[in-house]
């Protein structure tokens, strides 16, 4: 035959040919670009999860997700309060930047998020929950949330514009719309999903399968519970979010017994937060437990990235407070959570600083899209992988703006404040009707209760982050902050 193949050698190639191209058509229709889970909680602070060490309550599906990824020690919200967290998360850029400087403020989602910046990237997106930002969802090909806060039992959902009622527990709706979801996606393309639950928002209000946990157990209280504020400013006592003074009886669910009184009843008041607040906790981690389930189930765990935090950090009676905004320890940390089969390894730990400003970044980097040169975060992929932290932030910049309407104080009168911290210091310059400034070294004084801002022996610390934050404020262009002299 020489060099001819005769016919039926023809019809063999041509046909191998069409095999070999039908085959690679086929793999390049499926995107290998990881799938994004992220699950949000509203005011889940790190230590009620047992993963980060808490003395209260056992977190187990939270855990697994440590265990087989990585725990970030590290992770501060740079505006502790839901609305202005949910939208630097969303933008990649600080609350003055942003324009929700509080929880009065409306979303403007015509500026770029990394949900709609995926989306034109070629992902398929979805918010199922919490959204809590006045504005409707855009960038999402599937959006279901509840109306402002949402109600536990039987919300109501605005689903992709129209209102619709719920029968259910919303933690359980959630996850169920979720999973949902996913299951019905077009499976050619990665998937970015947001799932943000109501819990365990107040007003704490437990499903009935955890309703009897904690029944008779007496809940540790923490060592700050019968702070004195003694050397803080004003502002640690003006505020109005003690246990003692300021739960309503609908937080309690009813009123304390008649001979109660002073640490009895201040107690009593903490119990009853603290196990609806725990039993919330609890569903939450079951409902995890039933997302990362079916992500095993379908396989689809190996090329799915999981985050699991919250908007914010929040008081769990330490220092006699509940709810979050200042910028002390238990307010300010953030859970992070990440779990990245083949990239990240398991059980592993990170305690450089980030900022919830550095998510959006984050996305953008591992799904392998260029962020906006507006973004004002830093990715975090880097420290996913593994590697050395070269340059990394050394200190992060906090501003917390709401005090009620008109400055009377709305809800909580937590003062306005800024401030900065390093991985020993931090620095609170309290403004708006006190001007007052806070130092603590975090080494000496974890708790927060010494403010040593006046110590001679302070001078050059002070004198030093004080330089620091100036050049923060330069750097994230925030415009109106007061003189740091």
């Amino acid at each position: 035959m020489g060099l001819t193949l005769g016919f039926r050698g023809l019809l063999l190639v041509v046909a191998g040919m069409v095999m070999f191209l039908g085959s690679a058509a086929s793999a390049a229709d499926v995107d290998a670009r990881p799938n994004i889970v992220f699950i949000m909680t509203d005011d889940h602070a790190a230590h009620a999860m047992s993963c980060y060490g808490s003395r209260i309550n056992k977190t187990p599906h939270l855990d697994r997700l440590a265990t087989e990824g990585m725990r970030f020690t590290n992770v501060f919200c740079t505006n502790g309060i839901c609305a202005p967290s949910r939208a630097c998360i969303l933008t990649g850029k600080y609350s003055h930047a942003n324009g929700v400087r509080d929880n009065r403020d409306l979303f403007n989602g015509l500026q770029p998020t990394f949900p709609d910046l995926l989306r034109r990237a070629g992902y398929q997106t979805a918010m199922i929950g919490k959204w809590h930002l006045k504005s409707d969802p855009i960038g999402f090909d599937y959006w279901s949330v509840f109306p402002g806060q949402g109600r536990y039992h039987d919300p109501e959902m605005i689903t992709m514009g129209k209102k619709v009622a719920r029968t259910g527990y919303a933690t359980d709706i959630v996850t169920d719309d979720a999973i949902k979801w996913i299951a019905g996606r077009e499976k050619s393309k990665p998937f970015m999903l947001l799932c943000q639950h109501k819990a365990p928002h107040r007003p704490w209000q437990p499903d009935a399968k955890h309703a009897d946990m904690y029944a008779d157990a007496d809940i540790p209280k923490p060592e700050t519970f019968d702070d004195d504020y003694a050397t803080r400013c004003e502002a640690a006592r003006h505020q109005a979010m003690t246990i003692e003074h300021d739960l309503a009886p609908s937080d309690t669910k009813g009123r304390p017994p008649a001979d109660l009184s002073g640490a009895a009843l201040k107690n009593w008041k903490y119990q009853r937060y603290i196990k609806d607040y725990l039993r919330c906790v609890a569903s939450v981690d079951d409902n995890v437990g039933r997302l990362l389930d079916y992500l095993d189930k379908e396989k689809l765990s190996d090329n799915t990235i999981v985050v699991y935090t919250s908007d914010q950090g929040f008081f769990l009676g330490d220092h006699g407070y509940y709810d979050k905004r200042f910028m002390y320890e238990e307010a300010l940390r953030m859970p992070f959570l990440v779990r990245w089969p083949k990239k990240v390894k398991a059980g592993s730990v990170r305690d450089e600083i980030v900022t919830n400003v550095d998510f959006a970044q984050t996305f953008l980097d591992v799904a392998g899209v260029q962020a906006p040169t507006d973004m004002q975060g830093e990715s975090i992929k880097p420290l996913l992988v593994g590697e050395k932290a070269q340059d990394w932030r050394k200190a992060m910049y906090y501003r917390y703006y709401e005090y009620g309407h008109e400055g009377k104080g709305g809800w909580h009168r937590v003062r306005p404040h800024y401030g900065v911290r390093t991985e020993r210091y931090k620095l609170i310059h309290f403004i708006g009707g006190e001007d007052c400034w806070e130092l603590f070294d975090l080494e000496k004084d974890p708790h927060e209760l010494n403010n040593v801002y006046s110590d001679e022996g302070y001078g050059k610390v002070v004198a030093e982050l004080k330089q620091e934050l100036a050049r923060l404020q330069k750097l994230y262009k925030d415009p109106d902050t007061a003189d740091n002299g």
